[in-house]
């Protein structure tokens, strides 16, 4: 068994890496004097407060803002320890009371147009905890966000079949072209980008893919395609995404998806299944059926499909390794799969495919999920003893289905139990087809117009950033 960092060392490898380890940014923090000691104590409130001879004096607490987070090498991912004002259900509603009252008072250049994009596996997760179907599920959450204030909920189905096509594309491409970056590795899990940027840095970087994830395809979608629509600009619209991990909130809030010249991200505050929980049960309702159902949007130039809650193959994580898997063999070897058969290897999170021709391996793809099959993953490329062409790769173990934020099990049940009935919901899901008319309309009229390919590499892909570790008193490890 390969040695792990005494970094990794310090949790547990089935779960996620807490941040709590090795914090190494400098905070000044102001308090009186006195040459004869202090002692600090902590209050029924939970405040800390420093008694000593010259008095009592209340300390402040140390707030760590997202920038701070993403610019230090300390921890390794999840943001569950940090405080994130701008990435908070508090920050949601008290946007949406400043837009709704500018709305009533009819202060136009005050009122933004507000979106909800909503992924599947928070639809899943509250479909399991209220027991409904996912569509109706669907339709409930839509109702109450349009309650709050909200002017449009959409679903991320349009980016997720972008994000599989652009990936698929970009891996024959490296195959073809480059194949000394083969492993490519999947970039839609931002756990797993922000480890890679902070723990491995240029070694690994080059590895991953540069197809922005489902979520920031969507920002693209609603800070410009939509905008143009509604014939506003960017910072005129406030994007609002659910999503099922917390490291989500650390990705919206990457610079590389600001623009400056509109001064807008291109998510503005992501909330997850656990904080959409919360903010229905402080209104006291015994069941989400009793929230009005409201329509889902449809402002994509075709026609509104039959449902909006899909599947993408078999992973519960966008399918990645799968459909990339097939349409690989087929265009590479002129090999036509239906369904591709993922062995386990020492345990469920790590699987595997392989293509064979005449005996011979033509292809070999991998599913990696949770940080112990990360780091065994990690450690073979860097011995040069890889074998796989290509590795979905996510943070959480059984992937976007069990995502940190995603609402955890009734007491006295296993995670794993209710994992599994999330991934029988999936699998009951109707199954998108990327190659479908409204992606090859999108291309055609949006990413690809005029023959831009610059333009659809600029708002389909994405850059990594290798983070230097700081030295520093407080970077030491007792």
């Amino acid at each position: 068994m390969s040695r792990f960092s005494s970094a990794l060392q310090l949790t547990d490898l089935d779960d996620f890496i807490t941040p709590s380890q090795e914090c190494i940014k400098p905070v000044k923090i102001e308090t009186s004097k006195s040459k004869t000691g202090a002692k600090i104590t902590i209050q029924e409130d939970g405040s800390y407060v420093q008694e000593s001879s010259s008095g009592i004096q209340k300390l402040e607490k140390v707030e760590i803002t997202l920038a701070d987070c993403l610019v230090c090498s300390g921890c390794i991912t999840s943001a569950e320890g940090v405080l994130i004002s701008q990435q908070s259900q508090e920050e949601l509603l008290r946007v949406m009371n400043v837009n709704n009252l500018a709305k009533l008072n009819n202060q136009r250049d005050e009122i933004k147009f507000v979106v909800f994009t909503v992924s599947q596996q928070p639809i899943l997760s509250l479909a399991r905890k209220y027991n409904l179907t996912p569509e109706d599920t669907f339709e409930h959450i839509a109702g109450y966000f349009k309650k709050l204030g909200a002017d449009m909920v959409v679903d991320t189905k349009i980016a997720d079949d972008l994000a599989l096509i652009e990936c698929r594309n970009e891996f024959i491409e490296r195959y073809n072209t480059n194949r000394k970056l083969l492993p490519m590795l999947a970039s839609s899990c931002p756990g797993w980008v922000c480890y890679a940027e902070k723990t491995h840095g240029n070694f690994i970087l080059p590895y991953i893919a540069t197809t922005r994830s489902p979520q920031q395809i969507m920002g693209v979608l609603v800070k410009q395609y939509l905008a143009k629509q509604l014939q506003t600009t960017g910072d005129r619209i406030y994007h609002v995404t659910v999503m099922p991990c917390y490291d989500k909130k650390l990705e919206a809030s990457r610079e590389d998806f600001f623009s400056e010249v509109e001064n807008s991200r291109d998510v503005d505050c992501v909330i997850t299944s656990i904080e959409i929980e919360q903010m229905l049960n402080s209104l006291d309702l015994p069941s989400l059926q009793l929230v009005e159902r409201c329509a889902i949007d449809w402002p994509w130039p075709t026609v509104r499909p039959p449902a909006f809650v899909w599947g993408h193959e078999s992973s519960g994580s966008g399918g990645y390794a799968e459909y990339i898997f097939k349409y690989a063999a087929r265009k590479l070897f002129n090999v036509q799969l239906d369904t591709v058969a993922f062995k386990p290897l020492r345990n469920n999170d790590m699987r595997e495919a392989v293509l064979e021709q005449n005996g011979q391996v033509l292809m070999r793809f991998a599913i990696a999920n949770g940080f112990r099959n990360i780091q065994n993953m990690v450690q073979k490329l860097k011995r040069g003893k890889s074998t796989y062409d290509y590795v979905e790769i996510m943070a959480c173990p059984s992937g976007c289905l069990n995502g940190g934020a995603q609402i955890r099990p009734e007491e006295g049940r296993a995670a794993r139990e209710l994992t599994a009935e999330l991934e029988c919901m999936y699998r009951s899901l109707p199954q998108s087809t990327p190659e479908n008319d409204c992606v090859q309309t999108m291309y055609a009229t949006f990413f690809d117009s005029e023959g831009d390919l610059n333009k659809r590499q600029s708002l389909l892909h994405t850059s990594y950033h290798q983070i230097e570790k700081i030295n520093s008193a407080l970077n030491i490890k007792w």
